[in-house]
């Protein structure tokens, strides 16, 4: 497992809540990603991978340049994109 730095706001918080997605969920897939790479959307970084209760995410982020500092952008679990 990677260790990170994440920074979490009130907003960002509220924003992952929305989607169903809690601060804790959205450590546990970016510092256990099952697949990484950048947003089509964006172009920052974001993995994907699967919570402790069997959801899996897509995990948008920013990265400082220390390496190790994660900004939460955005995550949503990607089977309710079918529903």
């Amino acid at each position: 497992m990677t260790y990170y730095e994440f920074i979490w706001t009130d907003e960002i918080i509220d924003h992952l809540a929305e989607h169903g997605v809690s601060s804790d969920d959205f450590e546990k897939v970016v510092s256990e990603p099952d697949r990484i790479g950048y947003s089509r959307s964006s172009g920052a970084p974001c993995c994907w991978g699967e919570t402790s209760d069997g959801r899996f995410l897509f995990c948008v982020y920013d990265l400082e340049d220390d390496g190790i500092t994660v900004i939460p952008r955005t995550a949503y679990d990607t089977r309710r994109l079918g529903q």
